[in-house]
């Protein structure tokens, strides 16, 4: 509210439920802005934030208290309790915000609201300020404009506070660990589907409830589809297996890669191309400092992606030309990093003002270079041995004065130590 003047109001809508089908809703996850703020997980609530109105600057709209539906739904904090449990100054039943909000809104000079995220509220939104317009004879005043929220609040997100980030580095460990399991767990003939439910085991045993994505579970060439979620192939023992899971821990997520073979060693082949990307995300990692463009990891890692590839003879020519023409993109199609956060791509702008932001204690960012080799036409001018092969190894990196500080750490990516992990059953 500190950004906002005085006479100036933020609406900031939970997320509905969804229906998944007929009368089954999905698993209910709250918007991230509004648990951001309020650390309230309910839906079909408002939160209205009036810098300088005397009778209360922070107010709720939520579910009345209802025995018959806290029967079946669990309980509600109400508005007679949020006050006391939310911090905040005042609560209204949502069921009220018809009858209230207009007489909010009136006379504020602007309305700072994310616009398009909830298209109905949008509209109810809109009613309102209409009813307002329509009493303007009799001296009404309508809101000014409306400016976007998620200007102010998605710049504050970037920055984790120190209980963030004990929160990520939590959700981060719950990941390593399964990702270890699944290492552990592996083994030729097993389905895809098998190891993920290894991941999911660890994930809600930690006390994580849910991934913070689709579990990516892809075996030989699935592993070239990059958000390949269909995980029900059978592991061959000669190919490699591709996870990319992360739990999420409180809202808040993890996103971590591994890549590692269905048979526990790396034959010479697998191991020349994992040694290439695995150089890439360690020296990318090392580049995450403070005062570093946001784009310098990626550059990093992507021009030991392409020397690897030349000297590998999977790609022919000069280094700086093949970046400059991009003729790398069959090999290396996606970019090497994104924000994290409450949302496994989290908010934040990437430039400022047209040039990539710099790099700032407290953000988070992914490492994840990758080499993929689909065996399609292509690439049919490639050895067999190369063909049907991706390999990704991603790293959550939170940026500090000192050295980039990987939370995923404990997550085998050495040749040795996952060889040896899958040989012993040992996480180490």
């Amino acid at each position: 509210m500190s950004m906002m003047a005085s006479g100036t109001v933020a609406l900031l809508p939970a997320a509905p439920a969804r229906v998944r089908n007929r009368d089954t809703e999905y698993l209910y996850r709250q918007d991230s802005d509004f648990f951001y703020l309020t650390g309230f997980s309910e839906p079909d609530a408002l939160l209205v934030l009036a810098p300088g109105r005397e009778q209360g600057e922070i107010l709720l709209f939520c579910r009345e208290r209802d025995e018959r539906a806290e029967r079946y739904e669990g309980e509600r904090v109400g508005p007679d309790r949020a006050p006391q449990m939310l911090n905040v100054d005042d609560a209204f039943p949502i069921d009220d915000l018809d009858e209230f909000l207009p007489g909010i809104l009136e006379g504020s000079e602007r309305i700072y609201i994310t616009l398009g995220e909830y298209p109905e509220f949008d509209t109810r939104l809109i009613n309102w300020v209409s009813t307002i317009r329509r009493k303007e004879a009799g001296g009404a005043i309508p809101p000014g404009e409306f400016v976007s929220l998620k200007r102010l609040l998605h710049e504050q997100r970037l920055y984790k506070s120190a209980a963030e980030v004990r929160l990520m580095r939590e959700a981060a460990e719950i990941t390593c660990q399964a990702h270890v399991r699944a290492m552990i767990s592996c083994r030729p003939g097993m389905s895809e589907s098998e190891l993920e439910a290894e991941l999911v085991y660890v994930f809600m045993r930690k006390g994580a409830r849910t991934p913070a994505y689709p579990c990516i579970v892809g075996g030989g060439e699935n592993a070239c589809t990059l958000h390949y979620v269909e995980n029900s192939a059978t592991l061959r023992k000669n190919d490699l297996v591709l996870i990319d899971a992360g739990c999420e821990y409180q809202h808040y997520a993890a996103d971590v890669t591994r890549t590692f073979p269905v048979n526990g060693v790396f034959n010479k082949t697998q191991q020349a191309l994992y040694e290439v990307v695995l150089e890439a995300n360690k020296q990318g990692i090392e580049r995450c400092t403070p005062g570093a463009r946001f784009r310098e990891p990626h550059e990093v890692a992507l021009k030991i992606l392409v020397e690897g590839l030349v000297a590998l003879k999977l790609l022919e020519g000069d280094v700086e030309e093949i970046i400059a023409q991009e003729t790398y993109r069959p090999f290396c199609p996606h970019t090497s990093s994104h924000w994290l956060g409450s949302d496994v791509h989290d908010v934040g702008d990437y430039r400022v003002d047209g040039t990539w932001r710099e790099l700032e204690p407290g953000m988070v960012l992914t490492m994840e270079p990758g080499i993929y080799i689909p065996n399609i036409e292509a690439m049919a001018h490639l050895a067999p041995r190369w063909r049907g092969m991706g390999i990704r190894i991603e790293d959550d990196v939170l940026v500090t004065r000192q050295r980039p500080e990987v939370l995923s750490s404990t997550a085998p990516k050495e040749i040795l130590d996952i060889q040896r992990v899958m040989a012993d059953g040992d996480s180490g």
